[in-house]
């Protein structure tokens, strides 16, 4: 789950701006929704203006550990700014910013630089706790228009969504307030929610992921579930707003014509062909130029390839990031891990029409209970408890069971065999203390990453694998593992007969080589179009690498993961297409990468459709071009069949009965699009089997016609 965490450095924030003239210390928790604190920030405004933070945060054995200090000029923006520690993954973390009259300079470990700036203008860390928020927030609400120049570049917009009155945890000393939930915009390619104080100098009064966890300051804590509630509520009229400019209704018969037609069964591209489409699925797919029949609208393909709607198999779905995947031909998500009440909400938001999404099929998770739990799914403690959880996916319509990491061993047989008779497909990470062999004697279906594919032949029973270790281990020891070894083949071969699939999220895993300062590979084709904050983002390490010895092997560890696909792939061993990362772009990225593995593009995208299919069970109505089955569609520029990079080129994408427009979705968040020209829908001319218009009077034609038309 290494988007969660990502998502959540970037969303979460506390804090209280102060007073300068008086000292105070206020402490901040991070609270899971199961109620397990996995986080703190503790705040002290010394009375010469000088705020000091230390912040902490660990989730699934990894999080940041930050120290940092600054100063608020007169316009409420930063003169001065550090940070020092570790990232998620343990790279160190020091930042440096300074503004002196109109010039202001910075230096981290990945980038150095200087502006010329007049009025106000707030720097945006690399890594940093969430005071800087608070400090925004006063400084937006003191601007004329509710934005913000921000450094090195971009602009942050603020707007108040709703306002409620809020008590405190102790009834025996009743405290009230009133807050203010803001949506703030132009960091990341979504909005962040924050809930502040009201009157001329708001600050942060904490913040909610709902169903994931909360940050409040101690002593208002009880209120992270109503808080919780309506800001999904205010959150919700965007996304429907959001849903309705930008998801175009095809109604009636639709024919795209002249579209070369990708048969994922073949892996080659046919014939121009006619497809229609008719209410979210495919009527007929007729060579182009056949005589139309009462379609009413027409779709010109121009020739551009059609692909079947590509499968992310490795995604945690949020509200947001639909139209990411959308805009980059993702129609199908398999989720790999959710809070269980959140995810059920988005599956009817997104079969109502409410909310821009590709379709989910959800795999249910299942963690056990230690201090490195995952908070997600369900969090076990025996096999009591595991079977009750598998009732519930199963009878919620989960074709999968992912289990995780603290999941107890001594169990796993016999809950892999109880999914099993639930009908459920299982896989997952290793469980701590085994191998990977060992979760194929228990009946595992498949395997999530490359790194928990090659532990098997690094890790002890002694080794923690819950920590970062899972990670700091492959990136020492792939270099020298010999593939060729009797081990290795037969542990190819054993996944190849017992058609093992797996999930390696090859792109996901690029940070094992990324030094401070160097562009992400998997995100290097698509940095020119990103937000500045974004693309500034892509250049940031992640692994403690430190010196060029290091760097050597963990990019020839890297190299062996992707080399070990294609090993796997030769060898007849299912492979899928999964993320983990930022929607949309990173599996794009990740087909890529599987061609770097040795796969051709056409089979690449194979692995992205047909074999998304049929490892979700979905054959009969996704994978494929063919009357009867979903009208998942992705009209694409260029060849990808031919250059893989040419799957970037999304013209147009056709799902659940609309049609998209991915540089509409591009425009909306700030990306510049791929694609400029995009094929228009035209209304046909009638025919005969054409209606003028809908409608009728059935009890006036009655009176003249009597009982006659029940006698046809």
């Amino acid at each position: 789950m290494l988007n969660r965490l990502s998502l959540l450095v970037l969303a979460l924030a506390a804090a209280f701006g102060a007073s300068a003239h008086a000292a105070s210390t206020t402490q901040y928790l991070i609270v899971a929704d199961s109620g397990k604190q996995i986080g703190q920030q503790v705040v002290r405004h010394e009375d010469d203006g000088l705020a000091t933070v230390r912040f902490s945060y660990k989730n699934n054995g990894r999080g940041p550990e930050l120290d940092e200090q600054f100063r608020l000029g007169a316009d409420g923006t930063m003169t001065e700014y550090t940070v020092k520690g570790s990232s998620t993954f343990g790279n160190a973390v020091n930042e440096h910013y300074v503004r002196k009259g109109d010039q202001a300079e910075w230096k981290s470990t990945s980038e150095q630089g200087g502006k010329t700036v007049s009025g106000p203008a707030a720097y945006l860390p690399l890594n940093s706790s969430f005071e800087v928020v608070s400090a925004n927030i006063a400084a937006l609400a003191a601007t004329a228009d509710g934005k913000l120049p921000l450094l090195p570049s971009g602009t942050l917009s603020q707007r108040v969504l709703d306002t409620v009155t809020v008590t405190g945890d102790d009834p025996a000393h009743p405290q009230t307030q009133t807050v203010q939930l803001l949506a703030q915009t132009g960091i990341g390619l979504s909005p962040s929610f924050y809930w502040a104080t009201t009157g001329a100098k708001p600050r942060l009064f904490g913040v909610v992921i709902p169903g994931f966890a909360t940050m409040l300051e101690q002593g208002w804590q009880h209120n992270g579930e109503a808080l919780a509630a309506r800001q999904k509520a205010a959150e919700s009229k965007m996304l429907t707003d959001a849903a309705a400019q930008l998801q175009h209704p095809l109604n009636g018969l639709t024919v795209v014509r002249n579209a070369r037609v990708f048969d994922s069964e073949k892996a080659t591209v046919g014939a121009p062909s006619d497809v229609y489409v008719l209410r979210g699925r495919i009527t007929a797919v007729l060579p182009a130029g056949a005589p139309v029949r009462g379609a009413v609208n027409q779709i010109d393909a121009a020739g551009r390839v059609m692909l079947p709607g590509l499968f992310d198999m490795h995604g945690h779905v949020d509200r947001w990031s639909g139209a990411l995947n959308l805009a980059a031909g993702v129609t199908s998500v398999r989720d790999m891990g959710n809070d269980n009440a959140q995810l059920q909400q988005m599956l009817d938001e997104t079969n109502a029409g409410k909310l821009l999404a590709p379709q989910v099929v959800p795999a249910g998770f299942l963690e056990g209970e230690s201090p490195y739990s995952a908070n997600g799914g369900f969090v076990i403690k025996d096999l009591a408890q595991a079977k009750n959880a598998i009732d519930w996916y199963a009878e919620h319509g989960y074709p999968q069971l992912k289990i995780y990491n603290s999941f107890p061993k001594a169990i796993l047989k016999e809950t892999v065999a109880y999914a099993h008779s639930r009908g459920m497909r299982v896989s997952g990470h290793i469980p701590a203390g085994l191998r990977a062999q060992q979760a194929l004697d228990a009946g595992y279906d498949e395997i999530q990453h490359i790194n928990q594919v090659l532990l098997n032949f690094l890790v002890t029973p002694t080794t923690e694998t819950r920590t970062l270790e899972r990670f700091t281990l492959p990136a020492e020891k792939v270099a020298g593992l010999d593939f060729n070894s009797k081990p290795v083949r037969d542990y190819v071969a054993e996944l190849a007969k017992k058609q093992i699939s797996i999930d390696p999220t090859l792109s996901a895993f690029a940070f094992f080589k990324q030094r401070d300062g160097d562009m992400s590979e998997p995100f290097g084709p698509i940095a020119d179009h990103m937000p500045p904050d974004v693309r500034r983002g892509f250049s940031v390490g992640t692994m403690k690498i430190a010196d060029d010895a290091t760097y050597q092997r963990y990019a020839k560890s890297y190299a062996k993961m992707v080399q070990f696909v294609g090993i796997l792939y030769r060898a007849g061993v299912p492979i899928v297409a999964g993320t983990d990362d930022l929607a949309g772009f990173t599996l794009q990225s990740e087909l890529q990468l599987l061609v770097k593995a040795g796969l051709t593009p056409a089979q690449a995208l194979q692995v992205a459709t047909r074999n998304g299919a049929r490892y979700t069970r979905t054959s009969h109505e996704r994978g494929s071009i063919a009357p009867g089955k979903l009208a998942d569609l992705v009209l694409v520029d260029g060849d990808p069949t031919k250059d893989i990079a040419d799957v970037r080129k999304v013209a147009a994408v056709i799902t659940r009965g609309y049609l998209l427009y991915p540089r509409e979705i591009d425009a909306a968040l700030g990306i510049a699009p791929f694609v400029q020209d995009a094929p228009a829908v035209q209304a046909l001319a009638p025919v005969s089997t054409n209606h003028a218009s809908a409608g009728g009077n059935d009890g006036a034609r009655a009176r003249i016609e009597g009982l006659a038309r029940q006698r046809d």
